[in-house]
């Protein structure tokens, strides 16, 4: 049977435009599997493995690393590698006082399934409760996002009690982002992770950190976010750093800056 002309060219223009759309997607998860990764840093930083499974039946993979007599923090890592890259946040985090579970999204290191941002939501959810079942109080919990992990964190922490909240590198919303590389078409193509218009219900202390010279997440959406968001709060624009750079810029500012925001919650540490 012949496709008229004029349907198969709509046709083709639907196909077309599906194909960028799911083309699009794939570039917000850069997912890196086990065995690729450095996973022999697990010795060095004395983490122990634990397994989480997620409402949907998903096996998921995380780092613990225990410091004594401190907050506990859940940190949430952005849209590439998986957390063996994220090593030195996690040192960082324990050198500061705090106790630390390093959680690997769905599809990421050896946590099974294909990441999407309703699955990272349930993730970062299955990862809360586990902590709270270990006995962390609500009062004594920080949701630390890093790029991406700062949208799963701001949607975590709008709906959950916790201590505290840091985000590292934060962005508006994916749509926003989406704008800054490719205007007016990209937030056609990606959208989702609509930090702006959550922010405001988060009820905990907030730290941000944001590069000046962040070419990916504009500086200025972490200021943004920071209008947004309700006292108290911190902004500390790290002079000289770039997206994937932040904590190496920073060096030991970065260990100083978490303890003096600890020492801020309400939780006796």
């Amino acid at each position: 049977m012949n496709v008229p002309q004029a349907v198969g060219g709509a046709l083709a223009i639907v196909l077309l435009g599906a194909g960028v759309y799911w083309l699009a997607n794939r570039q917000v998860y850069h997912p890196v599997n086990f065995p690729r990764g450095s996973w022999d840093v697990q010795q060095v930083l004395g983490a122990q493995d634990v397994w989480l499974q997620a409402p949907d039946g998903l096996s998921l993979h995380a780092w613990w690393v225990e410091a004594a007599d401190g907050p506990v923090t859940l940190f949430l890592h952005g849209n590439a590698g998986n957390i063996t890259y994220f090593a030195e946040h996690l040192r960082a985090v324990a050198e500061a006082g705090s106790s630390v579970l390093g959680l690997d999204y769905r599809g990421f290191g050896k946590s099974q399934g294909s990441p999407s941002e309703q699955g990272l939501y349930q993730d970062a959810q299955t990862a809360y409760e586990w902590l709270v079942r270990r006995g962390v109080r609500n009062d004594r919990l920080i949701v630390h996002g890093q790029s991406l992990g700062t949208g799963v964190a701001v949607h975590l922490a709008a709906s959950t009690p916790v201590a505290g909240v840091i985000l590292e590198s934060p962005f508006t919303s994916m749509g926003d982002v989406a704008h800054s590389i490719l205007p007016y078409l990209g937030p056609l193509l990606v959208g989702g992770f609509d930090s702006a218009s959550k922010i405001g219900r988060i009820d905990a202390p907030l730290l941000i950190l944001h590069g000046d010279r962040d070419d990916l997440i504009p500086c200025d959406m972490g200021r943004r976010l920071y209008d947004l968001a309700k006292e108290p709060k911190w902004f500390r624009e790290v002079e000289g750093a770039g997206h994937g750079n932040l904590l190496a810029i920073a060096g030991r500012r970065y260990v100083q800056w978490l303890q003096e925001f600890y020492a801020t919650l309400p939780g006796t540490f």
